[in-house]
């Protein structure tokens, strides 16, 4: 049993679990679906998939620290994916994470207190044409300047406020 604070409605993974959980190599399929249902993955939904995969939970805790796509935080609202790739960094990404860093009141990896805005800096996002690029949710914005990204982060408050 998880001796965490957490409490996951553990209802939610139980038509994956029960799908996948004798499955073979189905751990990263069902952790992606545990992250798509709850955001992210939350300890006691570790220990829960452990239980129901009869796996530790070191070693689901293990897959998911090893690949960069699960995250074990939630992440706010709008989730900020700067590239950091070649054709990116030579082209500014470093002055634009700085600026939004700044803008934002986080570092790298973190949250606002909000909950609205995480940043994540990424390898690489395949947009090099449009470098420096960054992804928020499904929209790419590409030929980025600081001025430019902290007026996207700009509207997207100004949004939020009018609702």
């Amino acid at each position: 049993m998880c001796e965490c604070h957490e409490k996951s409605d553990l209802s939610l993974i139980e038509e994956t679990l029960n799908k996948y959980q004798d499955v073979s190599g189905s751990l990263i399929t069902i952790l992606q679906h545990a992250q798509d249902i709850y955001g992210y993955l939350p300890t006691d939904v570790i220990y829960h998939i452990a239980k129901r995969t009869n796996s530790t939970p070191a070693n689901v805790m293990g897959v998911a620290t090893f690949y960069t796509q699960f995250r074990l935080k939630p992440v706010g609202k709008y989730l900020i994916l700067l590239c950091k790739g070649t054709a990116c960094h030579v082209n500014g990404a470093d002055r634009i994470l700085g600026s939004l860093c700044e803008e934002l009141k986080i570092k790298d990896g973190e949250t606002t207190e909000d909950g609205l805005f995480s940043i994540k800096s990424v390898a690489c996002l395949g947009c090099c044409s449009l470098s420096p690029v960054m992804m928020i949710g499904d929209e790419t914005y590409g030929s980025l300047t600081p001025e430019k990204a902290i007026g996207i982060i700009n509207e997207l408050k100004a949004k939020e406020a009018a609702k």
